[in-house]
């Protein structure tokens, strides 16, 4: 996990399952250069970079990847296909700072394979925005969450195109998780479902409560 960029946004290289020679960037946001030193220290190839959304902090540093390691597979949730060059919802604009990045090649939806290996899916989490993901490695009950669940918060559901009733909905899909469950958040530090569970304030009684 690599925080990256003015908003500190979390970035991760996950070995891939089958062939460990490979790895695989999910979100690459501002200023990705520690990311892709460690990336190319370690050795292993760079197959692809996956995004849990499409907003600005978790796309920034795409084109960074890309002109480091060459081209490569760059996949999101099929409702935000169009978002990394749209400037208005990658929220880039509303930071005074339009920006694009290079759009996805590839497309997935939740009951699709995810490429880092057999045992990870694809949980889709509207709310923050209409394509959050998470991506669960089962046998580890580890999640990366992207900005849905975050250490004693939620992701924000206040942009444009964000929607309350379906974050509560996403929140309440998490909650049925194991509370073993690792969560690893797209900013701040890595909790579990039980710590939230029992600790968020925006959860109460085991139920979403905002």
């Amino acid at each position: 996990m690599y925080p990256l960029g003015d908003y500190q946004t979390n970035a991760f290289v996950v070995e891939d399952e089958v062939d460990p020679g490979r790895c695989w960037i999910v979100d690459c946001g501002q200023r990705p250069g520690v990311l892709l030193d460690a990336v190319e220290a370690s050795g292993r190839t760079p197959a692809g970079i996956l995004l849990t959304h499409c907003h600005h902090d978790h796309i920034a540093g795409i084109d960074e990847a890309l002109a480091r390691f060459g081209p490569m597979p760059v996949r999101c949730h099929r409702s935000e296909e169009g978002w990394n060059q749209e400037p208005m919802l990658n929220l880039s604009a509303f930071l005074g700072a339009p920006s694009t990045a290079t759009p996805p090649d590839g497309l997935f939806e939740e009951g699709d394979p995810l490429p880092i290996g057999p045992n990870w899916r694809i949980l889709h989490l509207p709310g923050h925005s209409p394509g959050s993901c998470g991506f669960l490695h089962a046998p580890s009950r580890t999640l990366i969450a992207g900005d849905t669940l975050f250490e004693g918060s939620i992701g924000r559901i206040d942009f444009p195109t964000s929607d309350p009733d379906a974050m509560r909905s996403s929140i309440g899909r998490l909650l049925e998780l194991d509370d073993e469950t690792r969560v690893l958040p797209g900013h701040g530090g890595e909790t579990s479902i039980g710590r939230e569970r029992a600790d968020n304030s925006f959860i109460r009684d085991g139920i979403p409560a905002f």
